[in-house]
């Protein structure tokens, strides 16, 4: 018998035991032929996976439910509706909620951002629907970062940052510490391996000192909480080394002004002895001034409680107590895993409700949102980011992303109380409704019936249900006159690029942009940037880069029809091109007796096995060519060609130290390659005389090239060869 078995049978009755043991089955042949970068068996993966979640003390369906999470996305014909089949609704829920889009029709469309997105979002709604699937996913994630070692460097750091920027916020969200903790530093271990090196060389110098002081302040301890009377376990612990790195580098203190390195952690049975325990440790060590925090009357909203008090060691080290009772220890550890609905015995759901209410608002904000991106942003931005803690009048907790208003606490607790704000008190005083609210803040809102959103809401709130809320208003409160608005400024904006709004806005440019926004006419779209909904920048890339592909595909159907009419070329052996009136690909070649060039006026005489001979019509030949009229054919020169036609020059010059290193030097510049040179000596060597020839693309090129050696000092003529 595995561990697995052995470990889940001491739990669950023998029909829940019979059903993992066709899971173990089933797990282990969906992933027979696959390995994990470690080169072991694929099956042992899921398998820590199980154990994990059977350590936490889950029901038997997520524990194997834990255990086929891979099979969907790994398995060949493996559906969520045959997991269904074989074990049960319940079971392939879970599995379905943790399954990325691997193998959906989906998951071939999207880019790698879009999908990692469309993945979170997946799982953030089925996390709504049913809180086992974050444990799943934790677990599975938590397994995962203890064998990253096995990677390589570029997935070590890239499932080491989605880690940390994603997973370990979730599990801080959900209470579950232990794994959060964990998470976060395997993530900074990989992330950045030489800052943690260096803050480990940094701690460990006093760590044996600070051990030692633990040791007998426990001992001290365990001595007196036994005197009066209270059950108590006694342990110390090490502060995470991420912990310590987040308090250096975010709160920008000294090691020294650290006052959690080591703490102590007691746990007793009841709330009354955790009061007691404190009143003990306090008459033992000098509490520290502004240390003490009662999370018990208090609890975070992750449902985590305990008391926190910093003393001062015999030695005047500070260090950190913890008291709390093992419920609560089991809630810090494991969070959300410690009290859901399924535990065996639990019957009512209003607890885990109301601890939970955040969940459903996940739902509302797919709604809002306009696409999976925005969507997982927000729900990252408002509920996985740092917050602060606030007070209803009845002394409800709602937390709320650092930064928040009034107007975000007020839709927080309903869109219509956002919606109809007129005024907040804080800590029974007015306010202004962009003041910046902080922790412990009781917050009043007062409401009144005639009382509407303004647009100057948007220029301060902070979470994205809020804004979401506001502009839905505007939406649809003010409808035509957001369409009047929203295309004055899209008018606007089009104007600044040059561009005219009736030329971007036919039909067939406006499909694209209606598509991406999931709207139907152009009003839609005005109304939404009137009031808020779209960008203009959003609006105009999306026009503009539909007028551009039409323009596209205009120029290139024009392209298409001017070839089809174009009339056919003919080459020389060399490439060079002609049109020879009313035959095609016939065989021509370029008369050596005057060389033309693009430009000149030619014509082509037909010769006997030797195709078209193209002659200028100022060829020394031309009048004896032009004679023979039955062989004379129109040619003409093919336009858009970039080939290079030789040519020759004679030039005339006085005769200087250093003239033909200029001439060479001036067509060097002009990027002509020289492929013949002679030169002489005339009248009794004061002149000089020289051929030159080279390539050039036609005759204008050549007037060019001749314009500019007749600059050159001492040149006195220069003039093209006709033959040679």
């Amino acid at each position: 018998m595995d561990r697995l078995t052995a470990a889940f049978e001491k739990k669950f009755p023998k029909e829940k035991t019979e059903l993992l043991v066709k899971a173990i089955n089933f797990a282990k042949s969906v992933h027979a032929d696959q390995k994990r970068e470690s080169q072991e068996p694929y099956y042992i993966h899921p398998e820590a996976v199980a154990l994990i979640l059977l350590d936490m003390d889950m029901d038997a369906d997520t524990v194997i439910a834990g255990l086929l999470h891979d099979t969907v996305e790994d398995g060949h014909d493996i559906t969520v509706e045959k997991i269904a089949q074989m074990f049960g609704k319940d079971i392939a829920r879970m599995v379905d909620g943790v399954t990325k889009l691997t193998n959906s029709n989906l998951s071939h469309m999207l880019s790698k951002e879009d999908r990692q997105a469309e993945n979170l979002r997946k799982m953030f709604l089925a996390i709504a629907n049913d809180v086992r699937v974050v444990v799943i996913k934790l677990a599975d994630r938590l397994h995962n970062m203890r064998t990253l070692g096995y990677c390589s460097k570029e997935k070590r750091v890239r499932k080491a940052r989605e880690t940390m920027d994603v997973y370990a916020p979730l599990a801080d969200r959900f209470g579950m510490g232990a794994i959060k903790v964990e998470l976060e530093d395997l993530s900074f271990s990989y992330l950045m391996p030489e800052e943690c090196r260096r803050l480990q060389s940094l701690i460990e110098p006093k760590q044996e000192e600070r051990m030692g002081l633990l040791k007998k302040a426990m001992h001290k301890l365990e001595i007196a909480l036994k005197d009066a009377g209270i059950k108590a376990e006694v342990s110390g612990r090490r502060k995470h080394i991420y912990s310590i790195y987040r308090k250096l580098n975010i709160k920008k203190v000294g090691l020294n002004e650290i006052y959690d390195l080591v703490a102590l952690r007691i746990i007793v049975d009841t709330v009354q002895d955790c009061y007691g325990a404190l009143g003990i440790v306090h008459s033992l060590w000098r509490p520290f001034p502004g240390r003490f925090k009662d999370y018990i009357s208090m609890p975070k909203t992750n449902m985590y409680r305990s008391l926190h008090t910093t003393l001062f060691s015999d030695l005047g080290m500070p260090f950190e107590v913890q008291i709390r009772t093992w419920e609560m220890h089991r809630t810090a550890e494991y969070g959300i895993a410690a009290h859901w609905m399924y535990k065996e015995g639990r019957t009512r759901q209003d607890e885990l409700d109301t601890k939970l209410a955040w969940l459903r608002q996940l739902v509302d904000y797919d709604s809002d949102a306009n696409s999976t991106k925005e969507y997982v942003d927000n729900v990252r931005h408002d509920f996985f980011s740092d917050y602060v803690f606030v007070l209803t009048p009845n002394g409800e907790i709602i937390d709320l992303p650092l930064g928040s208003t009034p107007v975000d606490f007020a839709y927080r607790i309903h869109s219509n109380v956002g919606n109809h704000t007129q005024h907040a008190k804080v800590n029974g005083a007015l306010v202004k409704l962009d003041c910046k609210l902080k922790t412990h803040d009781v917050v009043e809102i007062i409401t009144n019936p005639q009382a509407t959103p303004s647009r100057d809401w948007l220029n301060f709130v902070k979470t994205s249900q809020a804004k979401a809320k506001i502009k839905q208003w505007f939406k649809k409160a003010n409808r035509e006159e957001n369409i009047v608005r929203g295309k004055e400024m899209l008018a606007d904006a089009a104007r600044r690029q040059g561009q005219k709004l009736a030329d971007l806005t036919k039909a067939e440019l406006c499909k694209p942009l209606l598509k991406r926004f999931s709207m139907n006419e152009m009003d839609d779209i005005y109304a939404a940037i009137g009031y808020g909904g779209i960008t203009t920048g959003q609006a105009l890339h999306k026009l503009m880069e539909a007028r551009r592909k039409v323009q596209r595909e205009e120029e290139l159907a024009r392209k298409l029809e001017e070839q089809e009419h174009a009339p056919a070329k003919s080459f020389d052996a060399n490439g060079r091109a002609v049109i020879v009136k009313g035959e095609a690909n016939m065989v021509v070649r370029f008369a050596q007796c005057c060389s033309p060039l693009p430009g000149d006026e030619i014509f082509g005489y037909i010769t006997r096995g030797r195709g078209v001979s193209i002659h200028s019509r100022n060829c020394p030949n031309a009048a004896a060519l032009l004679a023979d009229a039955d062989r004379i054919i129109d040619v003409s020169w093919a336009d858009g060609e970039s080939a290079k036609f030789p040519v020759t020059i004679h030039i005339v010059a006085s005769e200087r130290v250093g003239l033909l290193m200029d001439i060479s030097q001036m067509l060097m510049n002009m990027k002509i390659n020289i492929n013949l040179v002679n030169a002489k000596p005339v009248e009794d060597g004061t002149m000089i005389e020289a051929t030159m020839g080279f390539q050039v693309q036609n005759a204008e090129h050549l007037d060019s090239i001749i314009k500019n050696l007749m600059k050159i000092n001492g040149v006195k003529s220069v003039s093209r060869v006709r033959s040679v």
